[in-house]
């Protein structure tokens, strides 16, 4: 009768040592799943801001300002041109410090954004990645005095809270929460409503 309850007990104690192994690696790895995920999606919400600021910046190029409306920047992209131009040496100028530009042809803005990507879609370029619902990246633009001119600026993001979304909310909350300790933007985005930049804050880490 001892012997038995002995085996029932080695059992049950068994089991308990390998719950808690279980929960051991679990913890262990909850993490390093929630940084490989949060690292998949940021990477391709960072080529989406990319595709948003090389729009912006040939829109502003084209108008000397800024747009803030996903609609407009979208239809420039499809119907606006740029020039192919090739930089040459002026044959003529013997101190090799002229040059001469040939405009060889234009390329559609879409064209020239989507480069070699096969699945781009201009149409998409207000989504944000894995955002469930689908929502929109928000999207700011005007002036700013510096030396007494008004200096056109821009700025697109998305928080972690819409992309990260499906995720582990604590983490979620975690990462939010350790960003804004250090007075840093809770997500990520490209440009700046306070300076002239075009750069995204995954750039300045």
């Amino acid at each position: 009768m001892k012997k038995g309850l002995n085996i029932i007990i080695n059992i049950v104690l068994f089991a308990v040592v390998v719950f808690l192994a279980m929960q051991v690696i679990k913890s262990i790895q909850a993490p390093i799943k929630f940084n490989k995920a949060q690292a998949e999606r940021e990477s391709q919400i960072v080529q989406r801001l990319i595709d948003i600021r090389n729009a912006e910046v040939f829109y502003k190029n084209a108008n000397n300002k800024y747009t803030s409306s996903f609609d407009t920047l979208i239809d420039f992209c499809q119907t606006a041109e740029i020039p192919i131009v090739e930089i040459k040496p002026d044959p003529t100028d013997t101190t090799f410090t002229r040059t001469i530009n040939d405009t060889l042809g234009f390329v559609k803005v879409v064209d020239s954004i989507r480069g070699r990507r096969e699945n781009f879609n201009i149409k998409d370029l207000s989504i944000v990645p894995f955002s469930t619902p689908t929502e929109k990246f928000e999207l700011e633009a005007g002036f700013i005095k510096r030396s007494g001119i008004d200096v056109p600026v821009f700025e697109a993001r998305t928080p972690y809270e819409v992309y990260l979304k499906g995720l582990d909310q604590q983490r979620i909350l975690n990462a939010k929460a350790e960003k804004e300790s250090i007075n840093r933007y809770a997500g990520l985005k490209v440009g700046s409503m306070e300076e002239a930049s075009t750069d995204g804050n995954w750039e300045k880490l």
